[in-house]
């Protein structure tokens, strides 16, 4: 996922990521520009997915929201899947959105998020977590199971408390739009992630959304900086990026550890 200008230029693909077989349940998040295709390309299939979740009213995170819910809901000819978003992609709020029509939005559960608002998805919780960003009604996604928790910031500046609503996540998605400490409105750099990265404390972090200075430059780099910053393995996403979150997910002991 990309900035704007990565949009418009598609330096960088722009279809939002997917989370699959998270309590047998397939997630597609913020799914902009070239969604449908993308996910054909990279060998998946969008009637698989369960559940769209949409962030927030800028259109490189929800413009083919509608076309992935038609093929969640096959055609819309069937009562099925989820839809999760903000209150601007959902009801709409001022000159925001609304994002997905009411058609759209017959078919599957709908859901309208606030900070720290929740609500389950099977045997998932799904919480809002507070953003700063230039649509006021944005939230960002903690997805929690039982074992494991997946946390994803979408658009948003750093701010104090923002480690608060991500705490405890094994997995940590940020957008991170510039490189070093060059400061943007409503967007992370990579100074900022390290600050966010140290006071999660997670297991795995992943640096998204990024923008041309990183692209065009060394987004490789950006997150060495920050793993050595915090200890914490951290990756740049590129397109069709594809990483086993398994190895994060805490192991149920069995008898044969309580005998060694």
């Amino acid at each position: 996922m990309a900035d704007a200008f990565a949009t418009i230029t598609q330096r960088r693909m722009t279809g939002g990521f997917r989370i699959d077989g998270i309590e047998g349940k397939n997630i597609h998040i913020d799914p902009g520009p070239g969604a449908l295709v993308r996910t054909y390309q990279f060998g998946l299939d969008p009637r698989k997915v369960n559940a769209v979740l949409v962030s927030h009213s800028h259109t490189d995170h929800y413009s083919d929201a509608e076309v992935m819910i038609e093929a969640m809901t096959r055609g819309m000819t069937r009562k099925k899947g989820t839809v999760v978003g903000s209150r601007s992609v959902i009801e709409g709020y001022k000159q925001f959105g609304p994002c997905i029509s009411k058609y759209h939005l017959s078919k599957p559960e709908v859901s309208i998020l606030e900070p720290s608002k929740s609500t389950k998805f099977g045997n998932i919780k799904i919480t809002g977590t507070k953003t700063v960003h230039g649509d006021p009604m944005a939230v960002g996604f903690n997805l929690k199971t039982k074992d494991f928790s997946i946390s994803y910031t979408a658009d948003t500046e750093y701010f104090e408390d923002l480690h608060k609503y991500h705490a405890g996540a094994d997995v940590l998605i940020a957008s991170v739009i510039r490189p070093g400490n060059e400061k943007l409105r409503g967007h992370m750099c990579t100074n900022d992630f390290i600050k966010l990265v140290n006071e999660v404390s997670p297991k795995f972090a992943v640096m998204t959304h990024l923008g041309m200075k990183i692209v065009m430059n060394d987004a490789k780099k950006e997150a060495r900086i920050v793993k050595e910053n915090t200890g914490v393995n951290t990756v740049a996403a590129f397109d069709g990026m594809k990483t086993n979150l398994d190895q994060f997910i805490p192991r149920q002991k069995t008898l044969n550890d309580f005998e060694k």
